[in-house]
């Protein structure tokens, strides 16, 4: 059977930049960008073209930050896509490369992210597992000193982000991948959770660390956008949603303990 051919709009580097400009997108501004190229339509250029769309549209005095998650730097007794055999696990961890900022690869956010950690002159933090990236003048000062026992907390790109007045861009993301609501679960009441992945040096290690969880996340950011300006328009065929790190932060430190309170949790701790 032949392929059918593609659906949606025709999009460009040019034109990308041109209705990200329009939706809002200012120049110079610092901006937290969770994308899906596919709900975009169809990209002459793919993943490059978006980022250099991005790019344009901020300018160069403009920062781009995308989160670089790495998953897979984890205890392999979690893994559930896919589970792997019992007998393995001991195996795994012993000879499981740690991980390294510029050759590990992310995972689960999609190749827009991920072309951004390859760009040219890009940085990206030192967490083993919820990394950012970033491109332009500002990405040292929000990248550097991610804390390895602090995944989205006070000692991550997050917090810098919010200090920067940065935004957040929805680009065919749902809320449920908004990182910003997570700073606000290590500002409430949370249990902890033991985690394990690959040392720097060779071998295991376990660090205790906030336990995070985007369950209720699209409610949250349904409630939100209710009560809170959010710019909300379209880039090519995709929903796309842009306010600030601050504002969503906020939100959610009030939200959370009102309608997710995780007093439960501390009776049976995830380790």
């Amino acid at each position: 059977m032949s392929t059918p051919p593609p659906t949606g709009p025709l999009l460009t580097r040019d034109s990308l930049a041109e209705e990200l400009r329009r939706l809002g997108v200012e120049r110079g501004e610092t901006l937290l960008a969770h994308s899906s190229l596919s709900s975009l339509g169809w990209v002459n250029g793919g993943a490059v073209a978006v980022v250099q769309a991005l790019l344009d549209a901020l300018g160069p005095a403009g920062t781009l930050v995308v989160p670089t998650q790495s998953g897979d730097q984890s205890d392999p007794a979690l893994w559930r896509s896919p589970r792997v055999p019992e007998e393995w696990w001991d195996r795994i961890r012993a000879t499981m490369p740690p991980y390294d900022p510029a050759t590990t690869p992310s995972r689960g956010v999609g190749v827009v992210p991920e072309t951004v950690r390859t760009w040219p002159g890009a940085l990206r933090s030192a967490h083993p597992q919820t990394s950012f990236a970033a491109l332009g003048p500002r990405a040292a000062g929000i990248v550097d000193g991610h804390a390895r026992d602090c995944r989205l907390g006070e000692r991550s790109p997050l917090a810098r982000l919010e200090k920067l007045d940065a935004r957040v861009l929805l680009l065919g993301a749902g809320y449920d991948a908004c990182t910003s609501f997570h700073l606000a679960e290590y500002r409430t009441p949370s249990p902890l959770v033991n985690v394990g992945r690959p040392a720097p040096g060779g071998g295991w290690e376990t660090v205790t660390e906030v336990s995070i969880t985007s369950d209720r996340f699209d409610e949250l950011g349904h409630d939100f956008e209710r009560d809170r300006p959010v710019v909300r328009g379209r880039v090519g065929a995709a929903d796309a949603r842009l306010f600030p790190v601050a504002d969503a932060v906020a939100y959610a430190q009030r939200w959370l303990p009102l309608h997710r309170p995780r007093e439960e949790d501390f009776q049976h701790p995830r380790v």
